[in-house]
């Protein structure tokens, strides 16, 4: 009895990571992984916890649990990367870690040395690849929203189009404007390790993190603190090998750039291996040959991450422009110039700030009622849950939400209400 009690717990606290920015569709590889991340007490907590960002006086009134025990397990939940808390000037604020970005990168990236990294690098591949249930519950109705996109390597662009790449663009100004750095383990290369699968020699210190955020992943030794030198070199090195920018999907206060190669990277993975282009929003740029500087070598379609350019048996690179993600990699690697990066005939849609992206990210995976009424303790937002939740997950509604014409009146409308 105690067994399926311990069972049932985790559970609902798997139904709690589900319902919240990124899908966690429940299958026993999850809950292997709740079970040995959480103490009970602490799933406990999370599974009462209100959804979204809150100060600890009300995460108090809504799980009952009171002062120094409250505070002990929000340390102890913040400390291995499944809380995560923000100070605003003032105090933290508590939200719960989605599945990506969160639980799984933060397991990966700690450094303290108290986990069996191959045990859990096996737990992690086990989950992600159970019939590919998580791409799909996330990217497989057409979704728009990543948590990351990729970065147009600058040197790539096109000559006479690069005055138009605006700094949320260059990783270079995300670097240049941020007052503060941490860098740490790549969780994706950190499991392929374990693995036995990582076939690239990249070094696995290399995920950036900027401003307000270091201060997290510093304090609870999922990084250490850089300068802007070292961040500067680490972009130098990533130019010099080939490696995928993805950052922050917003344009404000970025908070993180990963430096991904196409062997290791779960979300390059998505895109070649299991077939969700959308697993990465694109850079407003997107590969084009010049068939009158071509010399048909082929470096740019070994060189592509993703796979997205074939060499015919004969003639120029063929750009699969389905799944191209506008990195510029290939064009690095070209040394005629002519494979370059050119503008998309539509710009891409990156949301301003976080606030929108969780937003956006939420109505798309049909889980924004959590945010509106955020209470799980509560029976009168239980129904509001239902009812709400139900005709935001019409398709009409959702896709007039997500149209150019309706987002920006409904993110207000939505900013002003908070």
């Amino acid at each position: 009895m105690g067994h399926l009690a311990a069972k049932d717990i985790y559970r609902k606290l798997g139904k709690k990571i589900d319902g919240i920015a990124m899908r966690a569709p429940w299958n026993e590889h999850l809950y292997a992984i709740l079970k040995e991340l959480y103490t009970k007490d602490e799933a406990e907590l999370v599974v009462k916890m209100p959804y979204g960002l809150h100060r600890a006086d009300k995460i108090e009134r809504v799980t009952g649990i009171e002062g120094a025990a409250l505070k002990k397990l929000l340390d102890g939940l913040g400390s291995k990367g499944l809380i995560v808390d923000v100070w605003d000037g003032r105090e933290y604020r508590y939200t719960i870690s989605p599945f990506i970005i969160g639980i799984f990168e933060f397991t990966m990236m700690r450094t303290r040395g108290e986990l069996n990294y191959r045990e859990w690098a096996h737990l992690f591949y086990d989950y992600l690849h159970d019939g590919n249930s998580f791409y799909h519950a996330n990217f497989g109705h057409g979704e728009k929203i990543s948590p990351l996109r990729a970065l147009p390597y600058e040197d790539a662009i096109e000559e006479s189009q690069y005055v138009e790449v605006l700094d949320y663009e260059k990783a270079s100004s995300i670097i240049e404007q941020s007052d503060k750095f941490a860098i740490g383990i790549c969780s994706c290369r950190h499991e392929k390790m374990h693995l036995g699968e990582k076939r690239c020699d990249i070094p696995l210190e290399t995920c950036s993190t900027f401003g307000a955020a270091t201060d997290y992943v510093i304090r609870n030794g999922l990084a250490r603190e850089a300068s802007k030198e070292e961040m500067l070199d680490n972009l130098a090195r990533s130019k010099e090998t080939g490696l995928v920018l993805c950052a922050d999907n917003i344009k404000n206060d970025i908070s993180f750039i990963c430096h991904c190669c196409g062997c290791c990277c779960n979300v390059l993975l998505g895109i070649s291996q299991f077939g969700y282009p959308n697993a990465l929003v694109t850079s407003n740029y997107i590969a084009k040959s010049d068939s009158d500087a071509c010399i048909e070598c082929g470096t740019c379609a070994l060189s592509c991450p993703i796979n997205a350019i074939e060499m015919p048996s004969e003639g120029a690179p063929q750009i699969n422009e389905d799944i191209c993600i506008g990195c510029g990699v290939c064009g690095l690697n070209c040394d005629t110039g002519a494979m370059r990066l050119v503008k998309r005939e539509q710009r891409v849609y990156h949301p301003e700030t976080m606030f929108e992206r969780v937003i956006l990210s939420n109505l798309e995976r049909g889980t924004l009622q959590n945010l509106l009424f955020d209470n799980p303790n509560n029976t009168g937002h239980k129904f509001m849950r239902g009812l709400v939740g139900g005709f935001l997950r019409l398709p009409p509604v959702k896709k007039a939400l997500m149209s150019d014409g309706l987002r920006s009146r409904f993110l207000d409308r939505l900013r002003r209400d908070r």
